[in-house]
């Protein structure tokens, strides 16, 4: 069966270059409102780094755009993947790459807490680990990516070992470049809450300064951690 699955993916995912992906045991760990989908599928999909590189002291209009539209692309892919998927009987869950503002600012005030974390899915695929500005760092192309995530009933074997730990070492680039002094410089590792090493709610303020005073929006993005890491950088 995930040879089949793996055909789909492949078949959606192009240029094969600009995405990657990884399957993920979620046993025991996703909320009762999942009941059913222990198994998940994790896909990346690129950031242009032309757009990326040019993100130094905040968001440019031109990067907001592009992460939008990046979310709306994984979104759309997602939806044709299950299609296809349900003509093989397998049952997906998908789960947007990302939530409102309003939600954010409602639903998740309180936590800034999603009912799943794409993050979680893709460390469980082996597809990287959480950096020090609680960014998911990929293998292949740094934190310059967009994730999203489809849960599936039909057992996967991941294809990867799950990463438990920060490879991040002694670099404190993000940290010292975030302009709301969110994190603290400890690495993460599975047994790691994200406020031991990163403050969400200063990070979601700055971004929010940001949306208002760059972009003229009411938007919570930032990007110069994603755009100072250099995991991916040399990446094109």
């Amino acid at each position: 069966m995930i040879r089949k699955i793996e055909e789909i993916l492949k078949k959606f995912l192009t240029p094969a270059g600009d995405y990657i992906y990884g399957f993920a045991d979620l046993t025991g760990l996703l909320d009762r409102k999942f009941t059913g989908y222990n198994y998940g599928i994790s896909i990346g999909k690129k950031l242009d780094s032309t757009i990326v590189d040019k993100v130094i002291n905040g968001p440019t209009p031109e990067y907001y755009t592009h992460y939008c539209q990046v979310n709306d692309d994984l979104a759309a892919l997602t939806e044709k993947i299950a299609v296809e998927l349900s003509a093989f009987d397998i049952e997906t869950y998908r789960i947007e790459p990302t939530v409102s503002t309003s939600d954010l600012d409602s639903v998740y005030y309180n936590t800034l807490r999603t009912d799943l974390s794409h993050k979680m899915v893709a460390t469980r695929a082996g597809l990287g680990w959480i950096g020090k500005t609680d960014l998911f760092i990929s293998r292949d192309f740094g934190p310059r990516l967009r994730l999203v995530s489809m849960l599936i009933k039909v057992q996967v074997r991941p294809k990867q070992k799950p990463i438990d730990i920060s490879k991040c070492g002694l670099c404190t680039i993000c940290v010292d470049i975030c302009p709301a002094k969110a994190a603290n410089g400890k690495l993460w590792d599975i047994t790691t809450e994200r406020e031991e090493f990163f403050d969400a709610f200063l990070c979601r303020r700055q971004c929010a300064e940001f949306g208002e005073k760059r972009l003229g929006k009411d938007a919570r993005i930032c990007g110069i951690c994603v755009s100072a890491c250099p995991i991916g950088r040399n990446i094109r």
